[in-house]
């Protein structure tokens, strides 16, 4: 999943891409640190229901939610997934 990130001096660029900076996949994020981005976020939802329809969140939501299901969390029970975030060091 690669996501473009216009004017970021500190993201990649692609060869034959035309050096058009990109953030490196999620997958090379240390996962307490998505974790953490992503409560934030979430956090953020009342008062700022744009949110609601970014495609960065949903993508966040839906890779850490593949992590959680590989490490035994199952999702659709609120408090597991909220433990599982709220611990940012697995």
């Amino acid at each position: 999943m690669k996501v473009i990130l216009a004017n970021c001096p500190r993201a990649l660029s692609l060869p034959g891409k035309r050096n058009k900076p990109v953030l490196k996949p999620l997958d090379e994020y240390a996962l307490g640190e998505l974790k953490l981005i992503y409560r934030l976020l979430h956090s953020q939802l009342p008062g700022q229901p744009a949110l609601m329809d970014s495609q960065l969140l949903h993508d966040l939501q839906t890779y850490l939610q593949q992590q959680a299901r590989a490490a035994g969390v199952d999702v659709s029970h609120h408090a597991e997934w909220a433990t599982w975030l709220d611990n940012l060091t697995a």
